[in-house]
């Protein structure tokens, strides 16, 4: 019994590809580099971000509310000699 797939693929195998290896290769190498180009990118918009972060997070204890107003005298009695 004939089975069409398995026909169709011997078919297809018989067919000489007129491909060129030369451009499938550039091909491949392109993508390949637009690929890795870009999550070069993404790591480095990653890293860009946690130092900001970091930059942030450690400035934020030196930022701190102040008071222009005079010191009342109970906080001055508070204060030891």
């Amino acid at each position: 019994m004939a089975d069409p797939f398995e026909e169709s693929l011997r078919d297809m195998l018989k067919v000489q590809a007129a491909h060129d290896d030369d451009a499938c290769l550039d091909r491949v190498l392109k993508t390949a580099n637009r690929q890795v180009g870009a999550g070069d990118l993404f790591g480095l918009t990653g890293r860009w971000v946690q130092a900001a972060m970091i930059a942030f997070g450690s400035g934020s204890g030196h930022v701190s509310p102040v008071s222009r107003r005079n010191a009342s005298p109970s906080s001055l009695s508070d204060k030891a000699d």
